[in-house]
């Protein structure tokens, strides 16, 4: 039955057309239930829609994303808190802040890739607040890593412990679930070539045979 369905799945699948780039294949609808938009996990930065790495793994279009409410800042610094470069004057998909101090900004692409160097040391570049600004950032569609900062030596970290193990696709079609993994085939995991920090099963991006190679939407 779980073979059936996963087959049942990539038929719909390959019947939904991405309303980012309008072409077939989209496997990822928007969980609000009167919105029918689907769309490619890669394009989903163009169309700003964000999908949620914990729990139920939801995922939204532009129109239904969660939003940040914060209040106005302390300081008009309008700068990146992590790469020091300018940033929007006001709260948006690109421009994200912390709900602790509310003062700091930093780009989405920023914060994303600190999430997944900083791992479980994750928090607030600025007032490193953790508990609360960890829960935002999820909210908010940023994928965390559970490893150990990769600015950590090999002497604290062996390399068995730091290689990823999970399919991170927006939809995991494995009947095995996201820890499965086998030696070859449409169940093989695939690390992303680029930063390690995220994984796929070979059938779950419909990345089919031809292509050896994987890079996440991060990268």
């Amino acid at each position: 039955f779980l073979a059936e369905d996963t087959r049942h799945i990539i038929r719909e699948a390959a019947k939904k057309s991405c309303f980012i780039c309008c072409k077939m294949g989209a496997t990822i609808t928007c969980c609000k239930m009167s919105c029918h938009r689907s769309f490619h996990l890669p394009c989903a930065p163009d169309g700003e829609c964000v999908t949620q790495y914990f729990g139920a793994y939801r995922s939204f279009c532009w129109e239904h994303r969660p939003q940040q409410a914060l209040q106005p800042r302390p300081s008009q610094d309008n700068t990146c808190s992590i790469c020091l470069d300018t940033v929007e004057d006001k709260i948006s998909y690109k421009t994200m802040g912390c709900p602790a101090c509310q003062d700091a900004r930093f780009h989405r692409h920023c914060i994303q890739r600190l999430a997944l160097h900083s791992g479980i040391a994750f928090r607030c570049p600025r007032c490193l607040n953790q508990e609360p600004f960890m829960m935002e950032m999820l909210t908010m569609g940023i994928r965390l890593s559970k490893r150990p900062p990769s600015w950590q030596s090999d002497q604290e970290v062996g390399p068995s412990d730091q290689r990823h193990r999970r399919c991170d696709a927006a939809t995991c079609l494995c009947p095995g679930g996201r820890e499965h993994a086998e030696a070859d085939g449409p169940w093989q995991l695939w690390l992303c070539s680029s930063c390690a920090a995220e994984g796929t099963h070979q059938q779950c991006p419909s990345l089919g045979t031809s292509k050896y190679t994987w890079e996440c939407n991060t990268c």
